[in-house]
């Protein structure tokens, strides 16, 4: 596994998150890990010896997983900041909404739903999102089917 390295807010990639791990796939599903390897708030980025790999998020202890490839420009989406949904009611103010689970392109801000996939400003955009289930303390993600 790499070295951790600090999280950067802002605009700037996330690093330190990859896992080289070799990933084994049975079945068209493959684990990634113990539960407790991807705490809250955190994540993991899967490559399997391929350039665009798998991003496992821990949000508020559900997990989601996408593709690591903005479909915009092909960024390395899944070093891109978590955000909350950002909504505004009235003019003049603003109110945030699922906290942590709007996931920013670090090269353009383009913003996904990590539960859909969806872009939220580009209705013809969407990031493949892949069923992630947890089965005993095995974070298992569904990578085909």
């Amino acid at each position: 596994m790499s070295q951790a390295a600090p999280l950067h807010s802002g605009t700037k990639p996330i690093y330190g998150v990859e896992d080289d791990r070799p990933l084994e796939i049975v079945d068209g599903r493959c684990v990634v890990g113990r539960v407790d390897e991807i705490p809250p708030g955190s994540r993991r980025i899967f490559s399997n010896g391929g350039a665009r790999g798998i991003g496992v998020f821990n949000v508020d202890g559900r997990f989601f997983a996408v593709r690591n490839v903005c479909p915009h420009k092909g960024g390395p989406l899944c070093r891109g900041r978590l955000r909350p949904h950002v909504v505004g009611p009235e003019v003049n103010r603003i109110a945030f909404e699922r906290e942590g689970e709007i996931l920013k392109c670090p090269w353009h801000q383009w913003e996904f739903d990590l539960q859909t996939g969806w872009s939220l400003y580009a209705p013809r955009l969407r990031v493949k999102t892949y069923p992630v289930l947890v089965e005993g303390d095995r974070i298992v993600v569904v990578v085909d089917g």
